[in-house]
């Protein structure tokens, strides 16, 4: 293990616009906020949803659209740079109204209903970055 952030910085709450895409709306903050190494949580609920699983053996992600008013059960992730801007790699858990859940990888696709998130910067010596790792196929931390 290493660690690499021993301090936080900036900590933002906010709502996001209705209507927006939650993955870009979380992106965007994070651009103009200059956060490029963080921590991003939320709640709130969409208006339809994609969400993304990885299969492992084919290296490529699976989308699932769901296109019905969900609950955002969980929303929890990461900010790193890729390609030299903020990338915001989040996990998702929705829930149905018959108290279903649905969850994965967050993809463009997620339309706000209503969503109040939290970001987190962290302080490091040095960026964290994404790039390529052969032996799982995906963009995985590296050193800045």
């Amino acid at each position: 293990m290493q660690v690499l952030a021993k301090s936080t910085g900036k900590r933002i709450m906010g709502r996001l616009p209705k209507g927006s895409d939650l993955l870009e709306a979380l992106t965007g903050i994070c651009q103009e906020q200059g956060i490029h190494l963080g921590g991003v949580r939320a709640i709130g609920a969409v208006s339809r949803a994609r969400i993304g699983y990885y299969d492992q053996a084919a290296r490529v992600y699976n989308f699932l659209e769901l296109k019905q008013d969900l609950e955002i059960l969980a929303l929890m992730g990461n900010v790193s740079l890729k390609d030299g801007k903020p990338f915001v790699h989040a996990h998702l858990t929705l829930g149905d109204a018959q108290g279903r859940a649905f969850g994965g990888h967050l993809a463009e696709g997620c339309e706000v209903f209503a969503c109040e998130f939290e970001l987190t910067e962290y302080l490091a010596d040095e960026p964290l970055a994404r790039g390529w790792d052969e032996p799982t196929g995906l963009m995985l931390w590296t050193r800045g």
